[in-house]
């Protein structure tokens, strides 16, 4: 089996495949602090929980953007798996041209995903991720990264208006039933959810104009649960998409995991 992981600035995802199923996955917080004891011990937590048996594991595929957490992380490999894992980004066969200036400068989580979304409904596709940043991802129709953009995530608007409005308080992330608010939670909620209702949408239409045709549109990220399902040209949420294409990449780089 293999053990996927993807390091993001908020949340780490991580979940485990059998042949080309994701049997089981979770979501914890980032920290930048813990140790690779902590995390070791918080993934084996949740290994008993799920049932899974780590000696069973004998693949571990990592993406990261947080850079000081991927040493802590090969640590964990090594130290609870006995497995040096391979890190996107730094190795692997991708299996998809980047046409990027600098290809270096994608994200492995963006490159996971697009390789994903390109196996999985095939191109063209654009790839969101409502994750810290909102991320706008372009595959062609010949497998082609082509590029994206790249804007401030939900959970961002909402911080920086708890941390540099001195009289605004920090608000939960939800839908509020009127656009119109009655209170200041309420209107906060409708600024932060429609404001970026409408920047995905703006976004998506700009993009469509100067690609032409009609690419699918699929949704993944922490997030997406809460924005994709008030917009209507997305076709498909899958918030396991980088999971999914840390699997591929394994498979493409090593073969199916024993």
């Amino acid at each position: 089996m293999l053990l996927a992981i993807d390091i993001g600035n908020t949340n780490i995802s991580f979940g485990v495949c059998a042949g080309k199923k994701l049997v089981e996955s979770w979501r914890i917080s980032t920290s930048a602090g813990k140790t690779p004891d902590e995390y070791g011990v918080e993934i084996l937590n949740f290994f008993d929980f799920g049932k899974i048996d780590r000696k069973k594991i004998s693949g571990i595929a990592i993406s990261c953007v947080v850079p000081c957490l991927l040493p802590v992380f090969e640590e964990v490999s090594q130290k609870y798996f006995q497995i040096k894992s391979l890190v996107v980004g730094r190795e692997g066969e991708l299996g998809m041209p980047i046409l990027y200036d600098n290809p270096k400068e994608v994200g492995a989580d963006r490159l996971s995903a697009s390789v994903a979304a390109f196996e999985l409904y095939k191109g063209p596709i654009i790839v969101i991720d409502f994750g810290t940043a909102t991320t706008f991802d372009i595959i062609s129709e010949k497998g082609e990264y082509v590029g994206g953009v790249i804007a401030p995530g939900i959970g961002i608007s909402s911080q920086a208006l708890f941390e540099k409005a001195a009289q605004l308080p920090h608000v939960e992330l939800a839908k509020p039933d009127s656009i119109i608010g009655r209170n200041t939670r309420k209107s906060m909620q409708a600024g932060i959810v429609y404001g970026s209702i409408g920047q995905v949408k703006e976004i998506l239409h700009r993009i469509n104009k100067e690609i032409g045709g009609h690419p699918k549109i699929v949704a993944t990220g922490g997030y997406a649960s809460l924005i994709a399902q008030e917009i209507e040209m997305i076709d498909t949420v899958n918030e396991t998409l980088v999971l999914e294409g840390l699997r591929i990449i394994w498979e493409r780089s090593l073969g199916p995991p024993k």
